[in-house]
């Protein structure tokens, strides 16, 4: 067998376009390279300036290039009985044969493999199938990313490297993988014959793997025992005093790392936390970036968790910090701690894999998108033999992956607990065991208010706290104490139940039914087919509904909203607008007709249940009555969205012009959420510590008092505010600029004369610091008015930009983007203004473009404003101001992320020096220095900053 891997680099992606450069590897059954070639190609067209930018080819490099008839001349004999290999295949193979063509060859007919199927299938955690990003995942050496002999080594090394891990994958593995992707496919062929060679040879590895009911799995049975506590801990804790054990982790630190420096914030934060703790006391404690946070509380919480065996539960709003959490810290501590200690992380359920559905539905081949379900699926088979967590996070899906995911997700719902041949495997009941024999477990703010509304049977019994980026905690409360309906919601519920004759829980019962032969199969039989035409008129009913809403939008979406922004409706029960009658009328058909469905169904399920004791109709059965209950709370939450019950909550619908009444989200979300949070925790807790680099504004904590529910809590010394001092030298590491000269910006987006200025001192800017700059916009309008400009005064100075939303939605990616291509200008709205990491110098610049006020006319911000009025107080002062000023505190949070970075931060808003209130928020921010200047004279600023900067810094290392 021949492969030869393929990569071209072209001067487009259209059809009048033409190969640069051809980039040939030979690779041969063993998996060597025996050969390559390459060569440039002299077009017949002009080279784009972005495909110079992008691979460095200009016309100079290629004008003594051969044509491509010559080219290919070359090329077609390496071509012979080979299967073509390459990075996206479909694009090289697709230019290659159009090439061939125009040429008077014949096109390539032979068999396709494509490495990011391969990798999709066989790496199923990787997060990026960028070939740049994924060579340097498997310290593969590619230097010139984006020539074609380059990329084309890079690819046939990953291609390699990933047939090998293939032909190691255990026999079961791999006659699973067979059987998911027998679809006729150059893919099915190549993992058909992978499996005939290993069935011949039939090496299995036993001792890597658990094998269960035809998988081959990492993780075996778990034990419900809880290991006992050695005598050991216990007498180094019983005389140990906490300063003792603060000396002697230092010590560790000193051992392990040379250069270690204690930091005097993080022992404060040591002792304060301790403190709480120790005094059943809340504490809110605003702790900078450099702080070193998460040590700051593990340490304390985990000597007072062990010493007293108090269970500690632990926090985090985002999945990055809780894998932190998990993969730094945890293990760090391990290390450094004078005693053993037990740490889990525990998420919500539906992040856990149900091994019992997964099952059933790879059996039945169950794929409702054929094609997506099955890559899925082989992912998911390849990754049972490399979890330990089964958790979700751990997977990339692509495509439909996350429909597939929700349909064998684990739920209380359809879980068989210990009647399930799979418990002993499962990953949540694992997971929870962990949890509860856990001194710390780490989880996230979801799972805090869904184990309350779970009369909390979820997370262990805990009366300690710790929640880390406590920012978010009112608006997580808000959304999981209030509800949101959205189109999807009842269309994922019922094609589960039934998307076409073969797939789906109904037609699936039904088959397994007739195969059982029971003497009522046949009744049961015409039970669901009665059921499943009722489908049809609900979604019919269901659409109509949500076509009424989307109406209720009407010209707010149409004229206001691009690129899926939504524009929003609020519903007021005494003036609910035109209409609304109709929406009653088709909400009382579909809640009618799924009442239709539950009925006939509970009693066939109930039946079924009582009469047939195989496994497999019993675990179909379950999943029955889970998806049915799911039809009940949507039918139910429904209901209760349509009163408009306005005594707590506001309500309103949301949509968008790009998709729609596909697009429109119902809501119903508490105006308040500060008493709920006293009555679950704050009453009733004994210690809850709360940090966050952004709690205070203006150096007070009275805002996030409020907001939390912990007014009065410190006069009655349940409470203590603590702020730390930042570790950082803002004053010498950060300059913040605002040019006074600036036009005021009206409206939500900027007037012709502000965004022309933007451009141009961005632009200036940019070729000044060479790129490595981030812009923080607050509306995404702005940012695209802003990117093409922008990008064209740019261009000709070799400075890429980057655009959220236009070069691509995914903020991981294109962070990643702008660190490895460091002469770019990065353009952000929302998601980037926290939680974006990029130390060094990758970033030396960030812009604000404006300050982060939320629209006033936003429903809950509305109906919050109006509650404080009727309490004769200044939603301005005391919402719009404190919310905007946090949010400002995490974009300049972006800029210095380590002692080391240097930088500067422009501001294009000059209501902070034009206004009363600006003082808010420059008061707010860690000591950098601040300049007000003339336009003109920023860039001569700028170049004297950095000078000086890298002057110090070069008398710092002498």
């Amino acid at each position: 067998m021949k492969y030869a891997v393929l990569d071209l680099e072209t001067t487009g992606h259209s059809i009048s376009d033409e190969i640069l450069q051809v980039g040939l590897v030979i690779v041969n059954d063993e998996l060597d390279i025996v050969d390559s070639f390459n060569s440039f190609v002299r077009p017949t067209i002009e080279i784009p300036a972005f495909i110079t930018q992008l691979t460095g080819i200009d016309a100079g490099l290629v004008a003594d290039a051969p044509e491509l008839d010559e080219v290919l001349m070359q090329l077609i004999p390496y071509l012979d009985d080979a299967v073509l290999v390459a990075h996206n295949v479909n694009f090289d193979a697709g230019f290659l044969n159009q090439a061939l063509d125009r040429c008077g060859y014949h096109t390539f007919a032979g068999r396709r493999l494509d490495t990011i199927e391969l990798l999709r299938i066989l790496y199923p955690s990787i997060t990026t199938y960028q070939l740049g990003a994924v060579s340097e995942l498997f310290g593969i050496t590619h230097d010139q990313h984006h020539r074609a002999d380059s990329d084309a080594m890079a690819t046939a090394k990953l291609f390699a490297e990933s047939v090998r891990k293939l032909r190691r994958l255990p026999l079961l593995t791999l006659q699973r993988l067979s059987f998911l992707v027998d679809n006729g496919s150059d893919l099915s062929w190549f993992i058909a014959l992978t499996l005939q060679q290993a069935e011949q040879q039939s090496a299995i590895d036993l001792n890597a793997y658990q094998y269960f009911n035809q998988f081959a799995m990492k993780a075996g049975e778990w034990t419900e025992e809880q290991p006992a506590r050695t005598d050991s801990i216990e007498d180094a804790l019983s005389d140990m005093s906490f300063e003792q054990y603060l000396d002697s982790i230092k010590q560790r630190f000193i051992e392990k790392f040379p250069n270690y420096e204690e930091r005097e914030a993080q022992t404060t934060m040591f002792h304060e936390v301790f403190e709480s703790l120790q005094s059943d006391r809340h504490l809110l404690i605003e702790a900078g970036t450099g702080t070193g946070k998460s040590l700051g509380y593990l340490i304390p919480s985990l000597y007072y968790g062990v010493k007293e065996e108090k269970k500690i539960v632990v926090s985090t709003h985002t999945i990055n910090l809780q894998e932190q959490l998990r993969h730094r810290d945890i293990p760090l501590l391990k290390d450094v701690l004078p005693f053993e200690f037990r740490a889990s992380i525990f998420k919500g359920r539906g992040n856990y894999l149900c091994l019992r559905k997964f099952e059933s539905k790879i059996n039945a081949k169950d794929m409702a998108a054929p094609v997506d379900d099955a890559i899925t699926a082989s992912q998911m088979v390849v990754w049972l033999g490399e979890t330990e967590t089964g958790d979700q996070e751990e997977l990339n899906f692509g495509g439909k992956g996350a429909d597939f995911w929700s349909t064998v997700a684990s739920d209380a719902d359809s879980c068989l607990n210990r009647a399930c041949p799979w418990f002993k495997r499962c990953y949540y009941h694992r997971a929870k065991h962990e949890a509860n024999i856990a001194d710390v477990c780490i989880t996230n703010h979801s799972m805090l208010f869904t184990d309350v509304q779970a009369d909390h049977r979820l997370l262990p019994t805990y009366n300690h706290l710790i929640i880390d980026e406590a920012h978010h905690v009112e608006e997580v409360a808000s959304k999981h104490l209030g509800m949101q309906i959205n189109y999807f919601s009842l269309s994922h519920t019922t094609t589960r139940l039934f998307k076409d004759a073969r797939t789906g829980l109904l037609p699936t019962l039904r088959h397994r039914l007739q195969q059982e032969g029971h003497e009522r199969s046949e009744s049961w039989a015409e039970t669901i087919d009665t059921i499943i035409p009722v489908f049809s008129e609900i979604k019919e009913h269901w659409e109509k509904l949500f076509e009424l809403m989307y109406s209720f939008v009407g010209t707010t979406v149409e004229g206001n909203t691009e690129n899926g922004q939504s524009a929003v409706c609020r519903l007021r029960g005494d003036s609910l607008p035109s209409g609304w009658e109709d929406t009653v009328t088709v909400e009382d058909n579909v809640s009618s007709e799924i009442s239709r469905v539950i009925r006939l169904a509970e009693k066939m399920s109930s039946d079924i249940k009582d009469k047939i004791d195989d496994t497999g109709i019993q675990g179909l059965v379950t999943d029955l009555n889970g998806a049915l209950r799911d039809l009940t709370r949507i039918k139910d939450d429904l209901k209760q969205f349509m009163k408009i019950d306005q005594s707590t909550d506001v309500f309103w619908i949301e949509a968008s012009a790009q998709y729609r009444y596909r697009s429109v989200q119902l809501y119903a979300v508490p105006i308040d959420v500060s008493r709920q949070l006293q009555q679950y925790f704050f009453n009733v807790k004994d210690s809850i510590v709360m940090t966050s680099a952004t709690l205070s504004v203006q150096k007070s904590f009275q805002y996030a008092e409020e907001q939390l529910g912990l007014e009065g809590f410190e006069a009655s010394n349940r409470l203590k505010t603590v702020q730390l001092p930042s570790p950082f030298n803002y004053r010498q590491q950060a300059l913040v600029m605002i040019p006074r000269n600036f036009p005021t910006m009206k409206g939500a987006s900027g007037d012709p004369q502000f965004v022309s200025m933007l451009v141009q001192s961005l632009a200036e800017t940019a070729i000044e610091t060479k790129g490595r700059m981030l812009v923080l916009f607050t509306s995404y309008r702005m940012l695209k008015q802003t990117y093409e400009p922008l990008k064209e005064a740019l261009t000709g100075k070799g400075i890429q930009v980057i655009g959220q939303g236009i070069d691509s939605g995914n903020r991981t990616k294109l962070t990643r983007r702008f660190t490895q291509q460091p002469e770019s200008v990065l353009l952000g709205t929302s998601s980037f203004w926290e939680g974006v990491d990029i130390p060094g110098d990758a970033l030396t610049c960030l812009a604000i473009v404006r300050l982060p006020f939320q629209p006033p006319n936003h429903p809950l911000v509305e109906a919050k404003s109006e509650l404080l009025q009727k309490q004769k107080l200044n939603p301005f002062m005391k919402l719009s101001i404190p919310q905007a000023v946090i949010r400002f505190k995490q974009g300049f949070g972006r800029l210095v992320r380590t002692a080391k970075d240097k930088g500067i931060v422009i501001l294009y808003d000059t209501r902070v020096i034009d206004t009363y209130y600006g003082k808010h928020f420059l008061y707010s921010l860690p000591g950098p220095k601040i300049e007000t200047m003339h336009t003109d004279l920023m860039v001569p600023r700028i170049r004297e900053w950095l000078a000086g900067s890298e002057a110090e810094m070069e008398g710092a290392s002498k």
